[in-house]
């Protein structure tokens, strides 16, 4: 039986690939996992937390910009930017906190990438998703086949790189996870609450 985080990303995945499929996605109830033992409202006070501490830091970074630098932000995707383990649903809605950020730090002329372990068969649902709830997508990483073998945090950490190569300074890193964060890469790194894992 597959229960947890596997059990909750192929929910996320079912509602993308139905999206993608241009069929309504049905609403879904909550499974039993962190949002029953984490509340919503709790969840967002802790996400604001740590965004007070990346937002002050952004501006300065973007203060100290020098000319034609190229200042990026990377984000993971589920319950990092978009709220997914909190009701199924598509378009998922924003995580508040981290579009906040996320809209000062494009207005400022920071690029947007978004690197997540999803599959790539899911790959336009989850951009337009994206868009939809206001994030500008410089860029989005999604896993390959060949990728599905790969150490998440070791995919994730080459994917940073490239955007590196592209001559980008990755001024900071959000994520829930440890493997979101793992590996360097980035000027500043910013975790939100997992809960232990409780969220994925």
């Amino acid at each position: 039986m597959i229960t947890g985080t596997w059990a909750r990303r192929m929910s996320v995945t079912a509602v993308l690939l139905a999206a993608l499929a241009g069929t309504a996605a049905p609403a879904q109830a909550v499974p039993e996992s962190a949002s029953t033992t984490v509340d919503h409202a709790t969840w967002q006070q802790d996400c604001q937390t740590v965004m007070d501490q990346a937002l002050p830091y952004l501006k300065s970074r973007v203060a100290a910009a020098k000319p034609g630098e190229k200042q990026a932000i990377v984000f993971d995707i589920d319950n990092t930017t978009l709220e997914t383990d909190f009701g199924f649903s598509y378009p998922q809605p924003a995580n508040k906190p981290v579009l906040k950020v996320a809209e000062y730090a494009q207005q400022h002329g920071v690029e947007l990438f978004f690197v997540t372990a999803r599959p790539g068969i899911v790959h336009l649902p989850t951009e337009y998703n994206l868009e939809y709830d206001g994030y500008r997508v410089s860029g989005l990483y999604v896993r390959g086949f060949l990728d599905l073998f790969k150490d998440v945090a070791a995919y994730k950490t080459a994917r940073r790189v490239a955007i590196e190569d592209k001559g980008y300074d990755i001024i900071a890193n959000i994520g829930n996870s440890a493997t979101d964060l793992s590996g360097g890469h980035a000027d500043r790194t910013f975790k939100l609450p997992d809960y232990d894992g409780q969220l994925s």
